[in-house]
Formats: C-alpha cells, structure tokens, sequence
C-alpha cells in the first residue's frame, strides 16, 4: 500500500507568501474566471514569483468543468513557454486542468484517452515541478492524485488518478476562501464531508487514512453550517479540514457517491445546466450510505462514524439511520435539495427541477453503466449490479428509500 501527499504543505493565514520559497527560471500561473484576480490574490502571487526570480506568465479563463480542448490548449501554452514551475490557482477547476496540462506538457504525444488510465501515468517532473493553491474549501485537489476533466462531446466527466499528479507543493492559505460565495461554500462543505465519510468506509481505507478522515468530518460537523452563515473563524478551520479529508481520500480512495456526481454532473447539459458536483454529492450521500450499510463492514464503520459525531443511537442500524438524517439536515440547513426532480438551475430546492422526468428515465441505463465503470466505484464497500446502480440512481431522482 501507498501513501503519499505533497512534500511541503503550508497552511494559515499568509501562507501565500511561501511561493517567494520556490526556485527556478520560470512558472506558470493557471487560474479561473476572475475571482483571484478581483481579490488581488493572483497579482500577490505573480510578485512573489517574481521575487523569487521567476519569469512568470498568466493562464487565465479556466471555466468551471474544465474541458479536454482547454487542457490541450493549455499545454500547447505551456510548451511554448517551457515553465519549470505550474503554479495553479483557485477552486477544483483551474487546478484539477493544471494538473492535466502538466501531464500533456511533459509528454506532448499522450492523448486524453491515455491520461484516463488509472495509475497509469508516466514519471512527471522532467520538466516542471507543481504547485496548487486552494481558494475553496471542498475538492481538497491540492493534496491530491486527481483530476476531473469533462468531456462535453460525451457530457462525461472523467477523473485521471495517478499519484504522479500529487503537487509538490500546497499553499492552505484560509485568505483565499474567505472569498467564497455563500453557494460555493455549502457545496464545497459537503464535497469535504463526502470525500472524508467514503475515504473512511472505502475498501482501500487503512491505519494512516482513517484518523484523517474521522478529524475532517468532526471539524466539518463543527464548522460547515457556521461558515455557511458567514463566520469567518469557522471558514478559516473548513479550509484546513477540506484539506484534511483530501489527504483521506487521495490515499484511500472515494465511493459511488462521486461514481454517481461525475456521470449525473454533466449528463444534462443540453437543458441548460449542471448538476454541481458538491451538490450532487449532498443529495447522493444518504442514498449511498443506506445502500452501502447492507454490507457488514461498512455498517460498522458507518457506526463509528456516528459515535464520533455523537449522534447517539444504540446499535449500527440505529446510528446509520441517525448518520442519514444528519446528512439530510445539514442539507436543509445549507439549502441543497435533496434529489434530482427537485434540483434547480440555480443548484436550490424546488418544486421542478430541471431534469424531465422522461428524460433521467430515457438516460438512466447509460447514466448506471458509465457509474459502474468510473475509477471511484472500485473502492467502495458494496459493487453494485446494472439494476441496483439504476435503483440508485432512481431514488436520487424522486428521494425514496433504498432498501436493497
């Protein structure tokens, strides 16, 4: 078994500055839509780059859902550039793309189809060295060995898992996330909590991930609904706590809560809108979690987790039920649906979703199939069949028990 993370990591309040730290000719800046540069956080970086001796060039613009013509486009930028150092900048998207950028940079001939093969990635760092910066406080991408790349032509999200991809180095600087919409921060928090609830019941967990994933989820139970509510103390502790579930999950691996949010994420793209994966997540974890429990192992664990929240309840049944519930409240409280019929474009609660029934109907055996086949179903504690995953999916459409 593996374990690995960045080699350095610096976190708190000012920990930008450490990119003065770094050595080489030249970095390349990679970043999203705006948001780093209206806080003023990306022209600190480029100065401190600078500083360091660095010429430095900007990559702006990543959308969020990254692309495969982005990632392309990106390392031809790249190649023409030769950085020594990628530094990316900001939430999951414009990282996660730097990382498969980096990946086409070092080895121009790789196609998207070979950059999917998991832990298939040849030796990186002939070229550049790597380091992630997060502005959100979820997809923990800075520590990790993953990157999700959309293909719009397929409306599938693929993730690409290699340790290879892990930065070298990661900047948890909580300045960063102070700046997140109030949207983006109960989607993220419970991207966070998923990623450390599946860390710690995924086939893969072990000694070095589990007390990981259990802090993460007792800071979030803590500190998610109050950052949610603008307390900046609270934001700055979700932060380190995302970070924390990351580090889980990047070694034990995730669950079909995510196999599910990357094949339902883009999947309805033609009307209008995604489903957010931080979102998607929220309202597939009880789902899964009641899913997964009829296995023992997993029940138990789901037990342990409950005990560590102080849920009560007297048996595993019991505490998976309370664990359920939970989740479904701390939904309500941070206003995501709890299914798909009730999703709207704007990632809140209504009464009509924007998914046609007819169609998730239309779509769903395609939907379970590419599930069952996505790298984070393999890890999880319960395989399920092609009927079992479309009554999944069924019961995240009109929010009904699983009880299979």
């Amino acid at each position: 078994m593996r374990f690995t993370l960045p080699r350095d990591l610096y976190h708190g309040k000012g920990a930008l500055e450490n990119l003065k730290t770094l050595k080489g000719k030249k970095a390349i800046i990679v970043v999203g839509g705006g948001s780093m540069k209206r806080n003023g956080f990306l022209q600190k970086a480029e100065a401190y780059l600078k500083e360091a001796g660095m010429e430095v060039k900007l990559l702006e613009g990543v959308e969020p859902d990254p692309s495969v013509t982005t990632v392309m486009n990106g390392a031809k930028v790249m190649l023409e550039f030769e950085p020594d150092w990628i530094v990316a900048m900001g939430g999951g998207s414009p990282i996660d793309a730097a990382k498969a950028m980096w990946i086409k940079y070092e080895y121009p001939d790789c196609t998207f189809e070979d950059m999917c093969k998991v832990f298939g990635i040849p030796e990186l760092r002939k070229k550049a060295h790597f380091c992630a910066i997060s502005s959100t406080s979820g997809t923990a991408t800075e520590v990790t060995a993953f990157s999700i790349i959309t293909d719009y032509d397929k409306g599938i999200k693929y993730p690409i898992a290699d340790f290879e991809i892990t930065p070298d180095v990661a900047i948890v600087d909580p300045d960063l996330a102070e700046t997140m919409p109030q949207k983006l921060t109960a989607h993220t928090g419970m991207d966070a909590l998923t990623h450390a609830i599946e860390a710690y019941v995924s086939t893969a967990n072990c000694a070095y991930t589990d007390p990981l994933a259990i802090h993460a989820i007792e800071m979030i139970q803590k500190d998610l609904v109050d950052s949610y509510n603008g307390d900046m103390g609270a934001r700055d502790r979700m932060h380190d706590a995302q970070c924390l579930a990351g580090m889980a999950f990047s070694n034990a691996l995730l669950g079909i809560v995510h196999s599910m949010a990357h094949k339902t994420g883009a999947a309805f793209a033609d009307y209008g809108a995604h489903i957010i994966h931080g979102a998607a997540n929220a309202m597939y974890l009880p789902k899964v979690i009641a899913f997964n429990a009829k296995d023992e192992t997993a029940k138990k664990r789901y037990g342990v987790i409950a005990d560590y929240m102080h849920l009560g309840g007297s048996n595993d049944d019991e505490k998976v039920k309370l664990l359920i519930e939970y989740v479904r409240g701390m939904n309500d409280k941070l206003n995501i649906p709890h299914c798909i019929k009730n999703y709207g474009t704007d990632s809140y609660p209504c009464e009509q979703g924007f998914v046609p029934e007819n169609v998730f109907l239309e779509r769903l055996p395609e939907i379970a199939k590419n599930a069952i086949a996505d790298a984070c179903t393999g890890s999880n504690p319960r395989q399920p069949s092609q009927e079992e995953m479309e009554k999944l999916l069924k019961c995240c459409y009109y929010d009904t028990e699983v009880d299979f």
